[in-house]
Order: structure tokens, then sequence, then C-alpha cells
């Protein structure tokens, strides 16, 4: 009796358990010449695709977590799975205690998604009118809903364009007012699908802050993919990489990048603006008379690349750094493939 009870606890703790899930497709198969054209209208050809292929992974409640992959690789499946907008071929899946396939509208009240291709937006209304809509629509006490509204406003600097109609918005106005439309409600599960997409430097910081916070003081759960890892590295604990719908790594990006053994990186300047060539190190970009070259600490150590480098005279300053992110993941797709 004990042990049930330890174990309804544990699974109190987490906010997402997907438990063997496979997702597939069918996939129409058209061929070019008119023999096969007509011998499709008589017998279909279908092949059949996996967009997620038996994976299974748990987010513990006020977890802040990367999803990443290449294009195709399950990510936005994934979300439309765990939101109740599509349903697994196969295998359970969980959020907050209930199944997206049975409880969708109840779950609805408790998550919040946005996609940056989309928009829940009235096209043709101010974006005011879209909030007012979900205030009455999804029940907001009017107190919570004006202060939450005026924090809102605030931090995604939305103040000059809440009267815009949607429709004159840029991408990154519209991404900032789809993501106040979803956390009106103060969801306690967040997906957030490219939330960065086509915003300015300004603007991916205010979000990417207030993301942070709202994961930090209000322990929401969020679960965001992009295809800009510097921006995944930045706010999230912890990076889930798929690949061909399979899940390939789970764990911290300190850990992501041991496993792509120990590339460094060291920029110099010049006051020439020369770029030499190094036997310890090679070049990887020359810009405004920085030069920024990559090294194998496993084959040359960092002290014997400087002691190379002080036998430069027009050194201005040195700066060493781990290797990009980005770069980390690209060697481990490529891999992958």
């Amino acid at each position: 009796m004990e042990k049930k009870v330890q174990s309804a606890t544990q699974a109190a703790d987490f906010a997402i358990k997907i438990d063997n899930v496979t997702k597939e497709f069918k996939q129409w198969q058209r061929g070019s010449n008119i023999k096969d054209i007509f011998a499709n209208l008589v017998k279909p050809k279908t092949k059949i695709v996996k967009a997620l292929d038996n994976i299974s992974l748990s987010v513990r409640k006020g977890e802040f977590v990367a999803y990443a992959g290449a294009n195709g690789a399950g990510k936005s499946t994934t979300i439309k799975i765990l939101s109740g907008i599509m349903h697994p071929s196969k295998g359970e899946v969980s959020v907050l205690g209930l199944d997206p396939k049975v409880d969708r509208i109840k779950l609805m009240k408790r998550i919040g998604v946005v996609f940056g291709q989309r928009t829940e937006l009235w096209w043709d209304h101010p974006i005011a009118a879209s909030f007012d809509w979900k205030r009455v629509t999804w029940n907001i006490e009017k107190k919570d809903y004006d202060n939450r509204l005026e924090s809102l406003v605030e931090l995604l600097d939305l103040s000059g364009i809440i009267n815009t109609f949607a429709r004159e918005l840029s991408l990154g106005q519209r991404m900032r007012a789809d993501l106040a439309l979803m956390l009106l409600h103060n969801p306690e599960v967040i997906f957030l699908d490219e939330p960065t997409l086509g915003l300015d430097v300004l603007a991916k910081r205010h979000m990417i802050e207030y993301l942070k916070k709202l994961n930090r003081e209000q322990d929401a759960t969020i679960i965001v993919t992009s295809h800009d890892m510097d921006d995944l590295e930045e706010m999230a604990e912890r990076i889930i990489l798929l690949s061909n719908g399979n899940i390939e790594f789970d764990g911290d990006f300190e850990k992501l990048r041991r496993i792509t053994g120990s590339i460094c990186r060291i920029k110099i300047y010049t006051e020439n603006g020369q770029h030499p060539n190094l036997e310890t190190a090679t070049i990887v970009k020359v810009e405004n008379g920085f030069t920024e070259y990559q090294f194998d600490s496993n084959k040359y150590s960092i002290s014997s690349v400087l002691k190379e480098l002080s036998g430069i005279d027009t050194i201005l300053d040195v700066e060493i750094n781990k290797a990009p992110i980005e770069q980390v993941i690209a060697e481990l797709y490529t891999s992958w493939k």
C-alpha cells in the first residue's frame, strides 16, 4: 500500500509522459507518366512514413526543455500530439495527468500553445479585440485578466500595437501578440513552436527573458522548439534531440558538447587586420579585423595554441570560446544520417 502511494506521488511530479509513442502517416505515391497515373486511379500506391518511432520521455513540472531536430525530425508532430491536435498511432500520452485524445477540452484550459507559422488573432480586428474575446470565452476573472494583460503589454512591448489590426502587424509583432494571447489564461504547461521566429534582436531578448521569468517565478513547464540553437541554450536547462522520429539525445547542453569531443574556438584581433595561418588551429572566420580559429584540444592544448600566437607581434586581443552549439548539433545531425 505504501508503494502505491509513493508511485502516485511520483506520477504527480510529471507534467508530461510519453510512453512508446509512434505516429505514422500514409503518403500517396504518384508517378509522372500516363501509365502510372491511370494505375493509381484503380489501385493507389501508398507509403507509410513514421514521423515518430516508438519514443518515450517524461518532463517534470517546472522544467524548461528544448526540443530540437532537423526539419522533418518529428518536433511539431510531438507538440500536436501533446496538445490533442493529432493522435498517436500507438502508445500513450499524458499531460498534467490527462489524455489529450480524450480530455482535450479540459486540457486546453491548462496548457498554452503557440505555433510560429500560425496565429489565433482575429485577422481583421485590433489585437485588443482578440484578447477581450479570450477573456469572455475562457471565462477569465476580470481582475486577473487586467493584471495579466497589463504585465504582458509591458513585458512584450505591445502598447504601441494593441489597437492595430492583426493583418497589419509585422511577423515579429504578431509573434509577441500571439504569445500574450496564449498566456492570458495563465497556463501550467506551455508549448512553443519557433517562438522567436521573425523577431529582431531586442524583441527576441525580451521574449527570452520573459519566458525564463515565467518558468522561474510561476514554475511553468515550458517545451520549446527552435532552429536557433543559441536561443535554446540560453532558455532551456535540458535539450532533447530528435532524428528521423527517434530520440537521439536527452540531457543538458554541457553533456551535449562533451559528446562531440573537444572542439574549441579562439579569436584574435590584430592591429593591421592580418589573419596568420597556424599549425595548431584552422581559420573558420575573418571579419572586421578579427580572425577566428578552431582547434581540437585533444590534439593541441590551449597553451600550445597560445604559445604559437605569442610569436605574432601584431595581436592586440585574444578570446577563447567553446564551439558554438550550432556547430555541435550540426556535427551530430551529420553523424546520424
